[in-house]
């Protein structure tokens, strides 16, 4: 599938801003099966200064800086991509194979891996994750199956509510009150899965969730987040517990890290400004559709 992607961003300012220093995760990162057609971002007003670069996890990250004055700033991104349906992982190794290999010295891939293990910012250590995941992960259960089974109960036992959450609430909370959206999925699936020794990633993107003939998925519109669980194999299998899939080509990769944090859309830091309200607007077309 070929999808067009318009991701607007736009801040309004009560007062001017004088300086302005941002950091945008907007442009997609090389990953097996997405092809990018086309791109391009717009900022508004005019950066006296644009820096691409690749973040430690090989993330395409763009740096701004704006000296001009300005009451209003507006990034848009517009891709043009094209998504192929993954293949299904097929492997049966036990889960705790998935868990030991990453203490492999001999394996510098599987060493970098550990730290998607440990915690991170906004994925801290659980006993209600670990709790809530280990039933699940019998002895010699294959990882695959296992996973998918947790992302099934994450589905079924939580209630998506765009009103229950903000970037700031812990997985910790997020377990005690069975609400939230798309990212607070992702980080209590990661959380389960690390607190069993597993390496697990959060994945920023994009999901079409109005496709031609096919069933309406869960997500709002901007940015959705799903996570990735590491196979024997350094393999990577995809889940996204709000809609309980594996992702497929409606699901289109932009960056991926430890948790949101790393990932942002777009963060920064202002001088002036005052109050400021904000406005952010995702449009994902399928080709056929525009």
């Amino acid at each position: 599938m070929i999808y067009r992607v318009r991701h607007v961003t736009e801040y309004r300012y009560v007062e001017s801003v004088t300086t302005s220093h941002h950091d945008l995760h907007l442009l997609p990162r090389a990953v097996p099966g997405q092809t990018v057609i086309a791109e391009s971002l717009t900022v508004n007003p005019t950066p006296a200064v644009r820096r691409d670069r690749l973040d430690w996890f090989a993330n395409r990250a763009t740096h701004l800086a704006i000296h001009e004055r300005h009451d209003r700033l507006s990034v848009t991104s517009e891709l043009e991509i094209e998504v192929e349906q993954p293949p299904p992982p097929e492997t049966d190794v036990p889960w705790e194979v998935a868990r030991d290999a990453v203490r492999s010295p001999s394996d510098p891939d599987a060493r970098a891996a550990v730290e998607l293990v440990l915690p991170s910012p906004r994925i801290g250590p659980s006993q209600a994750a670990y709790e809530l995941a280990a039933p699940l992960f019998t002895r010699g259960r294959p990882l695959v199956e296992a996973a998918r089974a947790l992302m099934h109960l994450i589905h079924e036992e939580f209630t998506y509510d765009p009103a229950a959450t903000d970037v700031s609430t812990s997985v910790d909370e997020v377990l005690g009150h069975g609400r939230g959206v798309c990212q607070d999925f992702a980080h209590v699936q990661i959380a389960c899965l690390r607190s069993l020794g597993l390496p697990a990633r959060y994945i920023s993107g994009y999901l079409v969730t109005r496709p031609n003939g096919e069933p309406r998925m869960v997500g709002a519109d901007a940015s959705h987040a799903w996570l990735a669980v590491r196979l024997p194999d350094g393999s990577w299998l995809d889940l996204d517990p709000t809609n309980d899939v594996v992702p497929s080509h409606r699901h289109i990769a932009i960056a991926w890290g430890r948790d949101f944090g790393d990932v942002t859309p777009m963060r920064g830091v202002v001088l002036g400004g005052g109050q400021h309200d904000l406005h952010v607007g995702v449009d994902v077309t399928p080709l056929s559709e525009v």
